[in-house]
C-alpha cells in the first residue's frame, strides 16, 4: 500500500513538469542548469564586424554584380539587422507567454527555541522549554484548463520538556492534496492559452513585417546599385562630350593659326569645353555620392579598408533578354496574395477577435472550485501515564520517530477533506465592459487598416506596371533618338570638316548627341528599377534572389 501511494505521488508530479517544447534553458536539475542559473551572463559590448566583403575584392576593387551586392546588404545592412532583433523579440514573447505553466517548487525548513515561565502546573515545566523545527516541499502547477494543482509535504519536529506530553519528541507529518478550479471567468483552454495563441499570431506578424522590410531594403540596394551605374554611364557620357569638345577646339584653334577663322570665333569652342569640363566635375561628385549610399548599405563604410576602395559593378544597364510583360490585374493579383503585409493584417484580425472574446470572459463573475485532501500522520517516543492516581505517573516509553508519522500518512489512517466555492459577483464591471469596447474598436479599426492596405498595395501594383511600362517605351524611343543623333553629329562633322558648317551648329550636335545618350542610360536604369519596383509590388523580390527568412529563435551562446 505505501508503494502504491508513493508511485501515485511521483507519478502525479512527473505528469505537472513542463514540456521542453520552448525551453531555452537546460532542465532541472542537471549540471548545465546550475552552471546557467550561478553563471553571471557576460554583456554584449561591441557588435562584429561586416563580413564577405573583402571576399569581393579584385584588383584593388569591391567589384559588385548585383546577386553580390544583395548578399553583402543581407549580411551587414544595420537596419536588416534591427529588424531581425525585433523578429527575434517575438519568439521571447511566445516563450514568455509559456510561462504562468511552468511547475513551481516551494520548499522551507525553519526552527525555533523559545523558554517560557508557566503559571500554573498545567504547563508541565515551571519554565516551559520548546524547540520547532518544520520542513516542507510543495509542488504548484497551473494547467490550461484554468485549473491550479498543488501537491505537498510537509514535517514538524517538537520536543519540549512538558510532562504532558504523551508525544515528546513528536512527528507531526502531512501529505496534501488540492485543486482548484474556475468554473465561470478564466475557465477552459481557450481563455488560459489565448496569451499563447497571441504571442504566436505575433511571432508570424513580426516575421511578415521583417520579410516586408527585408523586401524594401532589396529594393533600396537594387536602386542604390542602377543609380550608381547610372552616375557611371553618364559620366562616361560627359567625358565623351569633353572629348568632343576638345577636338573641335583643336580644330578651330589651328584653324586661327592659319588664318582660316576669325579671331572671335575660338571663343565659342573654347567656352563650349570649359563648361562641360565643369559638367564633368559635377557627375564625378554625383558619382562619389551615390557609390557613399551604396557603400552604407553594404555595410562597407564599417571597414575603413574596404571603404576606401573604388567600386567596380559589373552590371549593365541595358536590359538582357525578353522585357518583361505583365497587365495590371495579374500583377494585382500576384500581389494580394504573395504581399507579406496583408498576411499580417489578417493575423491581427485573428488577435483582434480573441481579445474580444477574452474580454467578454472578464464580464463573467467569478466562481471558483477549492478542493483539498490532506493525510495526516503522528510519531516519536510515546510516554505511557499511570492516570489512575494523581499526579499521572509515568509508567513506560514506547520509542517511535519520524518513520511511524510516514507510515500514517502511507495508509492515510487520517484523511481530512474540504470542499468549497468561492463566488465574486461585481454589481457594475465598468473595467470589464471598456475593455471589451476597445477591443471592439480596435478589431473595426484593424478592419479599415486592412482595407487601407489592400488599396495602397494595388495601387503600388497599378503604378509599378506604368512605371514599366512607360520604361519599356521610353527606352524604344531614346534609342532611336540617340542613333539618328549619332547620324546627325556625324553629317554636321562632315559638313563642318568641309567648311560648309558653323562651329555653334557642332557643338550644338555634340550637346544634341549627348543628351540622347543621357536619356537613353536613365531609360534604361529606369526599366531596370521598374522591373525592381514590380517585383516588390507582386511580393516576389525575396523569391527573385533567392532570399529565405530563417526561423526566429535566437542563439544564446556567450
Amino acid at each position: 500500500m505505501r508503494r502504491s501511494i508513493f508511485a501515485l505521488c511521483a507519478f502525479s508530479i512527473l505528469t505537472l513538469m513542463p514540456r521542453p517544447a520552448l525551453a531555452q534553458s537546460a532542465p532541472f536539475p542537471t549540471s548545465k542548469w546550475f552552471q546557467e542559473v550561478v553563471k553571471r551572463p557576460i554583456p554584449l559590448t561591441q557588435l562584429a564586424g561586416p563580413e564577405h566583403l573583402r571576399d569581393f575584392v579584385v584588383e584593388g576593387k569591391l567589384r559588385l554584380s548585383l546577386d553580390q551586392a544583395i548578399q553583402l546588404a543581407l549580411a551587414n545592412n544595420t537596419i536588416i539587422r534591427i529588424d531581425e532583433l525585433t523578429y527575434q523579440n517575438s519568439w521571447f514573447n511566445v516563450l514568455a507567454a509559456h510561462g504562468p505553466f511552468d511547475p513551481i517548487v516551494t520548499g522551507n525548513a525553519s526552527a525555533s527555541r523559545g523558554l517560557s515561565p508557566q503559571p500554573s502546573q498545567l504547563g508541565g515545566a515551571p519554565v516551559l522549554n520548546l524547540l520547532g523545527q518544520t520542513v516542507g516541499l510543495n509542488l504548484t502547477q497551473f494547467l490550461p484548463t484554468g485549473t491550479t494543482v498543488t501537491v505537498g509535504t510537509n514535517t514538524t519536529r517538537t520536543s519540549s520538556n512538558n510532562s504532558f506530553s504523551t508525544f515528546n519528541p513528536s512527528y507531526n507529518s502531512g501529505l496534501n492534496f488540492g485543486v482548484t478550479q474556475s468554473l465561470l471567468r478564466n475557465r477552459g483552454l481557450f481563455v488560459n492559452r489565448a496569451p499563447i495563441v497571441i504571442a504566436q499570431r505575433g511571432l508570424q506578424q513580426s516575421r511578415d513585417n521583417f520579410e516586408s522590410q527585408v523586401s524594401l531594403i532589396i529594393q533600396q540596394v537594387v536602386s542604390q546599385y542602377w543609380q550608381v551605374v547610372l552616375a557611371e554611364e553618364s559620366l562616361a557620357v560627359v567625358r565623351k562630350s569633353v572629348d568632343q569638345a576638345q577636338a573641335s577646339y583643336d580644330h578651330d584653334k589651328r584653324s586661327l593659326e592659319l588664318g582660316a577663322l576669325p579671331p572671335y570665333d575660338i571663343y565659342r569652342s573654347e567656352s563650349e569645353l570649359a563648361s562641360r569640363k565643369v559638367a564633368v566635375i559635377q557627375q564625378e561628385y554625383s558619382l562619389k555620392q551615390a557609390e557613399d549610399a551604396l557603400r552604407v548599405s553594404l555595410g562597407a563604410d564599417l571597414d575603413p579598408n574596404v571603404g576606401a576602395l573604388d567600386l567596380s559593378l559589373v552590371e549593365q544597364a541595358e536590359p538582357s533578354g525578353d522585357l518583361l510583360t505583365l497587365d495590371i490585374s495579374q500583377a494585382i493579383q500576384r500581389a494580394l496574395a504573395k504581399r507579406p503585409e496583408l498576411e499580417s493584417q489578417r493575423l491581427q484580425l485573428d488577435v483582434d477577435d480573441i481579445n474580444i472574446r477574452l474580454a467578454h470572459n472578464q464580464m463573467q463573475p467569478s466562481l471558483n472550485l477549492n478542493a483539498t485532501y490532506q493525510a495526516g500522520g503522528l510519531g516519536g517516543n510515546q510516554f505511557i501515564f499511570n492516570n489512575t492516581v494523581t499526579p499521572p505517573v509515568l509508567v513506560g516509553i514506547i520509542p517511535g520517530g519520524l518513520g511511524d508519522a510516514l507510515a500514517q500518512i502511507s495508509n492515510f489512517q487520517f484523511p481530512t477533506y474540504q470542499a468549497s466555492l468561492t463566488l465574486s459577483l461585481p454589481l457594475r464591471n465598468r473595467a470589464a465592459e471598456a475593455a471589451l469596447g476597445t477591443s471592439e474598436v480596435n478589431k473595426k479599426r484593424d478592419l479599415f487598416n486592412q482595407r487601407t492596405t489592400f488599396q495602397s498595395i494595388e495601387l503600388e501594383a497599378r503604378n509599378a506596371i506604368h512605371q514599366l511600362e512607360q520604361a519599356k517605351l521610353s527606352m524604344g524611343a531614346a534609342k532611336i533618338a540617340r542613333d539618328l543623333t549619332q547620324k546627325n553629329l556625324e553629317a554636321e562633322q562632315r559638313k563642318y570638316d568641309l567648311g560648309a558648317e558653323t562651329i555653334f551648329v557642332l557643338l550644338d550636335t555634340q550637346t544634341q548627341l549627348a543628351n540622347a545618350e543621357l536619356t537613353l542610360v536613365q531609360a534604361q536604369v529606369s526599366y531596370q528599377l521598374a522591373l525592381t519596383a514590380v517585383q516588390h509590388a507582386t511580393g516576389e523580390l525575396l523569391d527573385r534572389y533567392h532570399v529565405q527568412i530563417k526561423d526566429a529563435k535566437p542563439s544564446l551562446a556567450h
